[in-house]
């Protein structure tokens, strides 16, 4: 006998539409979308129906696997505890960012970011997660080791991602050397000679290493089917190079114009959902509503706050920057289709049964009441 349940009395989104009406779900799958209530089922009361949000890149699990400087937790821990905050934001398939390419700085390196992949696969494998995870794999393209890194990931069959990085001096997010020095001899607590022989360094690493390593990596990633990210575009040239390499999706560029012209080359632009929530960038770069009224907007990201995703949507409906099928859209169908994940991103009949029950309050952040994967509730 079939495994099913009604949900009734819901705001339901899709798509491209709200309606009033009632869910049908069946073996893990949505079975039937209804106007009107039905006359048997769990009543949701009215609350707002969304697809499961899927989160292309969260720096999040870090924070887990090492709470305070030089502090390692468990890793099983560390991602269930993740997990835990991923699921209770409503996203239900979300790829975990791990990252490669170090410099002498580094608390984390390429074993632990390999050893913390195995276990995303064995939380997985012994049902102890209750989102859908995958790996995003940042690569720092600076980094004389970040092959190595890379290589030591590559083998994982969670790995669906790989972002291309280049942090140095003078690159991209900080092309302005003043903004850098903000933000790194403020962080790594650098005397002003320190930094500047970590700059220059840092530099000179870039200038030996970025083009191969960005060239040898998209190769590998081509070979083995992982979709390919940018990260941080600035310019025309940077785009053009994201193009030659085979990438799919802009994270975060960093002015209107490397976006416009990602956008016009056929990528997906993905952006901050914390840079809505705040009206701009933390760092000073374009803003997300920005991007949105330009019609170059695809996906929003939590980038470092799971809940920012849902608060982000509500955001621009409250406000009237998007309906609310354009705004879910950001979170589930386009980042969906970026990475080729067909069967979930939308409430339409065969896909995945991956909901969120929302109840909104006009102004305030959302409440998440419930979520189901596949027509499982896990929160």
């Amino acid at each position: 006998m079939p495994d099913e349940m009604i949900l009734t009395n819901a705001r339901i989104v899709t798509a491209d539409t709200v309606i009033d009406g009632h869910l049908v779900l069946r073996d893990g799958l949505i079975a039937e979308i209804g106007d009107g209530p039905s006359a048997t089922g769990e009543d949701v009361g009215g609350d707002t129906l969304i697809p499961g949000l899927i989160e292309l890149h969260t720096d999040h699990i870090e924070g887990h696997f090492m709470p305070r400087p030089k502090v390692l937790w468990n890793k099983l821990a560390a991602i269930q505890a993740h997990d835990n905050q991923i699921a209770g934001s409503g996203i239900t398939t979300v790829f975990d960012a791990l990252r490669v390419g170090t410099d002498e700085n580094a608390t984390l390196t390429a074993d632990d970011m390999a050893e913390m992949g195995e276990m995303i696969g064995r939380a997985v494998a012994e049902d102890r997660v209750r989102a859908d995870h995958y790996i995003h794999l940042r690569c720092e393209v600076s980094a004389e080791d970040v092959l190595a890194g890379f290589h030591k990931l590559a083998v994982n069959p969670r790995l669906r991602l790989v972002s291309l990085m280049d942090h140095a001096p003078g690159q991209r997010q900080f092309a302005d050397l003043g903004a850098y020095r903000t933000y790194y001899q403020m962080k790594l607590g650098l005397s002003d000679e320190a930094f500047e022989t970590f700059s220059t360094k840092r530099m000179g690493e870039s200038a030996a290493f970025a083009e191969s390593h960005r060239r040898d990596i998209a190769d590998a990633c081509r070979e083995r089917g992982i979709a390919l990210a940018s990260h941080d575009d600035a310019t025309l040239a940077h785009v053009g190079e994201a193009l030659a390499l085979g990438t799919s999706v802009a994270e975060f560029p960093t002015t209107v114009k490397a976006a416009a012209a990602s956008r016009e080359a056929g990528l997906h632009v993905l952006m901050g959902a914390p840079n809505i929530v705040r009206g701009g960038s933390h760092s000073g770069n374009v803003s997300a509503i920005e991007l949105l009224r330009l019609g170059i907007l695809d996906i929003l990201s939590s980038d470092y706050v799971p809940f920012s995703m849902l608060q982000a949507v509500f955001h621009l409906v409250d406000s009237g920057e998007a309906s609310l099928p354009d705004a879910i859209r950001l979170v589930t169908l386009n980042p969906a289709d970026a990475v080729g994940l067909t069967d979930r991103g939308a409430i339409a009949v065969g896909l995945r049964a991956d909901l969120v029950r929302v109840r909104t309050h006009e102004g305030e952040p959302p409440v998440v009441r419930s979520v189901w994967r596949e027509g499982n509730r896990v929160s």
